[in-house]
């Protein structure tokens, strides 16, 4: 073999261990970003599923005639933004996902006003339908913190894959960009305050 043939068989070596790498960081990533998008898809649907429960909410307090209409109003409202925000799974950058958990929170606060409220109704509070409502609110905020949480996992696992040298010299290359986090709401970082009266 010719001396001449060392260097070339090298560099080839080089450019076929830098090409094999960047296709394994590839199918590594892409299989991130399709847990990301699975899991957004369980929080899309832990919401939506309030968002349904919520409207059925909404009749049967609408069935107490006397019942505060401003409260029911946000309650409605509420709803209606924030079922009208959708985000696409490439989308879920820190922003979007901020602008999403924004409306998400306020018709959380409308509907916890609302449950609130109803207590002053013991009529509305009796009827089984209420009730079985009121137990399965709670089971959904429960699923939802628990999506988030799972969510928040697994944008963390992506978001340091491509962040880390040396992913992050192709991150860019291949297009993948830094998926957003759920929040607290502000002011959880405050105790609540309990006053009895």
């Amino acid at each position: 073999m010719k001396r001449s043939l060392i260097p070339l068989l090298v560099i080839g070596g080089l450019i076929a261990l830098i090409f094999f790498w960047a296709i394994g960081f590839q199918r590594s990533v892409t299989g991130l970003n399709e847990g990301v998008a699975e899991q957004w898809a369980n929080v899309e649907n832990a919401y939506q599923l309030r968002a349904d429960k919520t409207k059925n909410l909404v009749e049967i307090v609408k069935g107490a005639a006397d019942f505060e209409k401003t409260t029911l109003t946000e309650v409605i409202e509420a709803r209606a933004k924030a079922t009208s925000i959708q985000l696409n799974v490439d989308d879920l950058t820190p922003e979007k996902i901020a602008q999403f958990q924004e409306a998400q929170d306020k018709l959380g606060g409308a509907l916890s006003r609302l449950l609130v409220a109803v207590e002053q109704y013991p009529n509305l509070k009796a009827t089984d339908a209420f009730r079985d409502l009121q137990a399965q609110y709670e089971g959904m905020e429960n699923r939802i913190g628990v999506e988030r949480r799972k969510f928040n996992e697994v944008a963390r696992t992506y978001n340091t894959r491509i962040k880390q040298l040396p992913g992050s010299l192709l991150a860019g290359f291949f297009g993948f960009t830094e998926k957003g986090y759920f929040k607290a709401q502000e002011g959880t970082e405050n105790a609540p305050d309990i006053s009895f009266k």
